[in-house]
């Protein structure tokens, strides 16, 4: 394959959208996804299919990986089967999971090892904004390898925005960016709950501070799936969020920097896993401030269903 190939690791909410666009911009792409049927699709659109991460690269091509958590992402990289080894001398492998800062710098250094490089840019954006090219993306690695990976990139998003040259860099500002996301959240929760319980409807509500104070993405985004009460399908699932300020936290604990709010999302995100709702979105944290408040919450969303 020519230098325009492709892999593509892990293919859930965005990375398909990912995978479709690189085609579309004329890239040879293989995929692979542990679970098949998610690649099919792709293949109808011109993909190739690889069954291991191994076989979906070529040897001193590119790889992107898009997957759930740092024990799987390293299972792809580095297990029985993992592109790393693969990929070898000449290769360049660009991450845009969400994972720690020293997950990538990990990676960083295995594939030196192998003559290969690596980048973090993991990337702000649900799923509707990926299939448009509208991400925003975080990198950070080697200068080298930013300056590869950065034509692909580009196709991709609306901004790519360098944060050194530490492979962990990118990671570090995700990670901050999802606590001020989550943050905003729960604030749009308290403020619905307290307008809802005195008579004010919440639609009402989500119209006028998106369009004043508030208008921008992630107030509009996740206000109207607050006021809709929209958690289903999951743009961005609360448990991969729980483990996303998890890495936060940890990431504080390790710079010794004190994180109040952090420490109570989290117990948010863990009250609304007990309450079985790890596969809602994110934003469904907002149903615990309705009970709390005596709202009422929709049968399918209440703790009683």
């Amino acid at each position: 394959m020519g230098a325009n190939a492709v892999a593509v690791v892990g293919l859930g909410n965005m990375g398909t959208p990912i995978a479709r666009n690189l085609l579309a911009s004329g890239y040879a792409v293989t995929v692979y996804n542990r679970s098949r049927d998610k690649a099919e699709p792709l293949a109808a659109e011109g993909g190739a299919i690889a069954d291991s991460p191994a076989a979906a690269v070529t040897s001193g091509g590119v790889v992107i990986s898009l997957l759930s958590n740092d024990a799987v992402l390293e299972q792809a990289a580095l297990g029985a089967g993992g592109f790393a080894d693969a990929l070898g001398a000449g290769g360049l492998h660009i991450s845009m999971s969400t994972v720690s800062p020293e997950t990538s710098r990990k990676l960083a250094e295995e594939h030196a090892k192998r003559g290969s490089l690596f980048v973090a840019a993991p990337v702000f954006g649900r799923p509707d904004a990926a299939a448009i090219r509208k991400l925003w993306i975080c990198l950070s690695g080697a200068p080298e390898a930013k300056a590869r990976a950065l034509p692909i990139l580009n196709e991709l998003g609306q901004r790519v925005q360098d944060f050194g040259d530490d492979p962990g860099g990118a990671n570090i500002v995700k990670l901050s960016g999802n606590f001020m996301i989550l943050a905003a959240i729960e604030a749009m929760a308290e403020t619905m709950a307290l307008c809802e319980k005195n008579g004010i409807e919440r639609q009402t509500v989500y119209d006028f501070f998106t369009s004043a104070n508030f208008a921008c993405p992630a107030y509009q985004s996740y206000g109207r799936i607050i006021a809709q009460r929209a958690y289903e399908p999951a743009g961005f699932v609360l448990e991969l969020g729980m483990k996303d300020i998890r890495l936060a936290r940890e990431t504080a604990a390790a710079s010794k920097v004190p994180m109040p709010v952090a420490d109570f999302l989290f117990l948010r995100l863990q009250d609304a896993v007990a309450q079985g709702r790890s596969k809602l979105d994110w934003s469904a944290i907002e149903l615990a401030t309705a009970e709390a408040a005596g709202i009422p919450v929709p049968a399918p969303l209440s703790k009683a269903s």
